[in-house]
């Protein structure tokens, strides 16, 4: 195997199946932030989301896709104009995968591709003496990494430049802290259907207010307006943001949340607190 994908390994203690699949993917996850640094993406765009979180800001849990937004909205914008440059990228580690668009819709602002590569071959290629728990996948399995890219975002977002020098010394534009927290605060309130809600921004939640993350209010806010949950024409203050909040959780089945991120985390301890009353609280903490 190629010594850089060496290098990338020796930092994850994989021990079962699940962890090993999810340390190729994020492995696969940083080479395409690379491949799309070399082409020149984040001119244009900005990196956020869980994985965003990960990667730059040490959040200790495994997160499936890359999210990406455009600086200013643009909707001419053509995400397959830089996958002949990922594509030699990821070539060039050995890897074998495939880089698809996802037809657009005339309503929708969202450009998605999905990087698509043979589970058992990537899972023996980093893992060469696990032949057992390569038995145990199907050979049609695949590993899926799906990337968006928002050509119409809110506006309000505050950007930094951060570097990685692994697989290859790179540049990444992305959200910053407040910034992603405003976007994290707006999946709580928006991102669900009738009573379910994703467990992983949940947890995000909580890692935000650990951390003691002020929320960008002006992002948030252009969020909400954009998502027809507040006026633009209204003020919009940290309390309006905590009644918001305090309304979803009163809502939310715990017991499906908590079953949506338990295969991404390790330690699941905290989850037994989880409960309407739980998260009211701790949204006390909201900083602007």
């Amino acid at each position: 195997m190629n010594n850089v994908l060496h290098g990338m390994l020796d930092k994850y203690h994989a021990d079962g199946l699940t962890d090993r699949k999810n340390a190729i993917k994020e492995i696969l996850q940083e080479i395409v932030l690379c491949g799309l640094a070399r082409a020149g993406f984040f001119q244009k765009a900005a990196f956020y989301g869980g994985t965003a979180l990960r990667i730059f800001y040490g959040l200790d849990r495994f997160s499936e896709d890359l999210d990406f937004s455009l600086m200013a909205p643009d909707g001419t914008f053509v995400l397959s104009d830089y996958f002949p440059t990922l594509k030699r990228e990821i070539a060039s580690y050995g890897l074998k995968v495939e880089i698809s668009e996802k037809e657009k819709t005339k309503e929708s602002a969202i450009r998605s591709a999905f990087l698509k590569g043979n589970t058992k071959e990537h899972l023996l290629l980093f893992y060469p003496s696990d032949s057992a728990a390569a038995k145990r996948i199907a050979g049609n399995e695949q590993i899926k990494i799906k990337f968006e890219v928002d050509t119409n975002p809110p506006a309000g977002a505050v950007f930094e430049h951060k570097y990685r020098l692994i697989p290859a010394p790179y540049e990444v534009n992305l959200y910053d802290m407040p910034s992603l927290f405003a976007g994290k605060a707006h999946a709580v309130i928006c991102r669900a259907w009738k009573n379910r809600i994703k467990g992983r921004d949940l947890y995000d939640y909580i890692f935000y207010l650990s951390r003691r993350t002020a929320i960008n209010m002006e992002h948030l806010k252009a969020r909400l307006v954009q998502s027809d949950v507040w006026k633009a024409e209204d003020t919009f203050s940290v309390g309006d943001a905590r009644k918001l909040l305090c309304a979803r959780f009163d809502t939310i089945d715990y017991a499906q949340a908590k079953e949506d991120v338990r295969p991404f985390i390790k330690d699941t301890a905290s989850l037994g607190l989880w409960s309407a009353d739980f998260f009211r609280q701790i949204t006390e903490e909201l900083l602007q």
